[in-house]
């Protein structure tokens, strides 16, 4: 696949090593220029810099990998207003969540559903928001391969974000349409919530301890 990644950080990294390594040709871009050039270097073969909208126009499928707040810029940077998204896969893995609490910042909407109006007609897919970067880069080999929760309205779109997430050693698992993302994005608020208490949040989920 060709793939496209707003956002130059760790989720980018992780996510366009993991792809580039299974054959995928990965475009990344942000909002410098200099970032995005310095990541496609480190990624190497199969991955290349260029601006916001170049790197959405085209491709099978988009990673959204910027923090929540910075969604509504990057994606208008693309021109996800005009319509530069319809049709294509657009994989949000944000947590709008206040730091250290895990309350959820984004009112009675989720934030994949925001991301969806801020993008009309792309395929929007919740997945991949309850894992740090760590877990593509480092995974540990003495545990069974995660199952990654998402959830869209579009069964292509969800297919082809399933095949990816297969390509990083994942096994998808759809709950349901996008309108359950709140669901899921609850759960990554409440397994935040833990983690800053000190808590490990597999153990206080069945069968994950």
């Amino acid at each position: 696949m060709n793939i496209g990644i707003l956002g130059t950080g760790n989720l980018a990294e992780a996510l366009g090593a993991a792809w580039t390594r299974a054959g995928h040709e990965v475009t990344i871009a942000g909002r410098s220029p200099a970032k995005a050039e310095a990541l496609a270097d480190r990624l190497g073969a199969g991955a290349r810099a260029a601006d916001a909208r170049e790197a959405v126009t085209g491709r099978d499928a988009v990673l959204l990998a910027v923090t929540w707040t910075g969604a509504a810029d990057i994606l208008h940077s693309a021109g996800g207003h005009e319509g530069t998204l319809e049709g294509t896969p657009l994989i949000d893995p944000t947590n709008a969540v206040e730091h250290g609490v895990g309350v959820l910042l984004t009112g009675a909407e989720s934030m994949a559903e925001r991301v969806a109006a801020l993008a009309p007609g792309a395929h929007v897919v919740k997945a991949l928001h309850l894992f740090a970067s760590t877990q593509w880069t480092a995974p540990d080999p003495e545990r069974p391969p995660v199952t990654v929760a998402m959830c869209g309205d579009d069964q292509a779109a969800l297919k082809t974000v399933g095949d990816l997430v297969r390509d990083l050693g994942g096994v998808p698992a759809v709950l349901g349409p996008l309108a359950r993302a709140r669901q899921l994005e609850e759960v990554a608020g409440f397994t935040i919530g833990l983690f800053f208490s000190g808590v490990d949040p597999r153990s206080a989920l069945p069968g994950l301890g």
